[in-house]
């Protein structure tokens, strides 16, 4: 397969790519798009055999649930049922935008599509360029993120490229994303509302909005739980390197000279060793490659910064990575959760 790779920006989309995407995705095809988030690769969320494809071309495990995109509030009535008021509540702060939220699915949802579960994972991105595409699509566009399944998630069109050349048909390149880490997801299809995958929206922020506690589920916390995925990202491995990653946690100075100490032992074995650092301490570090994901006291630089380090250690041929660890209460505890993933829960404490 030939992948049609085109070029818009949100101050100038042509109204005819956009059409031609979104007859791609209503004749069952696949189609990358940009979101402030990471790039999606979107199937008609209402095709049992788009969601197949999705699965394929990410090499993704079937029980992982793909979250439906829309771009207009009405929407979610035809794919939902049972609405609490909370889902208003949440739509009104933070629709458009990185937030997704779970309701109980219609039967209009395929199980293809949720993984085989009777809930489903709806977001309205804030992306100029995803709305219009998903408007054009037939507004209830399925869609991941746009890589291999288990690598870093994309954030720039030429990632997407490295993964999906050859077996979509069209990857829109918008440009670097602006949130740089997947959405929010939040549960409400209980009493209590809970949130399955920390983001930009962080659990005050959610709080603030419905005037009441928030809980965390434990599958977040807990890396041996061996619950079912209600929402993608909980279950397997994801965002790793290609190289192996550990996560070194403690005082600043300890870390940095045990990073240091793991950095002279690997290339003493012939490795090239890479490590993930802030603008504060990336001149301390003898490593090959050394990357800052920006200042520790903005949490949004970071989360913006890190699938494109994880990604830029590949273009290095990195074999092995550390990584200092960002503890926070806000943005960096989706940083954290990302991080873990992709080291596979490898936390070495000093």
């Amino acid at each position: 397969m030939k992948t049609e790779i085109v070029v818009l920006t949100e101050d100038n989309i042509d109204e005819n790519i956009i059409e031609k995407a979104g007859k791609i995705i209503k004749e069952g095809g696949l189609v990358a798009f940009p979101t402030e988030t990471v790039y999606g690769l979107g199937g008609d969320g209402l095709n049992p055999d788009s969601s197949r494809k999705i699965y394929a071309a990410k090499g993704r495990p079937s029980d992982n649930p793909l979250i439906v995109h829309i771009s207009t509030w009405d929407a979610i009535y035809k794919i939902t049922k049972d609405i609490p008021k909370e889902a208003r509540l949440l739509a009104d702060a933070f629709w458009p935008g990185p937030l997704t939220m779970i309701f109980k699915k219609s039967d209009a949802v395929p199980y293809e599509t949720t993984g085989g579960l009777e809930t489903v994972a709806v977001r309205m991105p804030s992306n100029k360029i995803a709305r219009a595409f998903i408007k054009a699509s037939g507004e209830y566009v399925a869609a991941p993120s746009a890589n291999l399944s288990g690598r870093p998630s994309p954030t720039l069109a030429k990632y997407v490229c490295e993964d999906m050349d050859g077996r979509i048909e069209m990857i829109i390149d918008g440009g670097a994303s602006d949130v740089g880490l997947e959405s929010t997801i939040i549960d409400l299809t209980d009493n209590k509302p809970v949130i399955l995958r920390p983001g930009y929206v962080t659990q005050k922020m959610l709080e603030e909005a419905l005037k009441k506690n928030v809980e965390w589920d434990r599958a977040i916390i807990d890396a041996d739980c061996k619950q079912a995925p209600k929402a993608p990202g909980m279950k397997y491995r994801h965002y790793a390197p290609k190289g192996t990653l550990s996560i070194v946690e403690g005082d600043t100075a300890k870390v940095i000279k045990m990073i240091n100490e793991f950095t002279d032992k690997a290339r003493k074995e012939g490795k090239k060793v890479g490590v993930i650092a802030t603008d504060e301490t990336k001149d301390l570090y003898k490593a090959d490659v050394v990357k800052s994901v920006g200042k520790r006291s903005s949490e949004s630089d970071m989360a913006h910064h890190l699938f494109r380090v994880l990604r830029e250690f590949d273009d290095d041929n990195t074999d092995v990575m550390f990584s200092e660890s960002f503890e926070g209460n806000g943005i960096n505890q989706a940083v954290m959760n990302r991080l873990l993933k992709a080291a596979g829960h490898q936390i070495i404490k000093v």
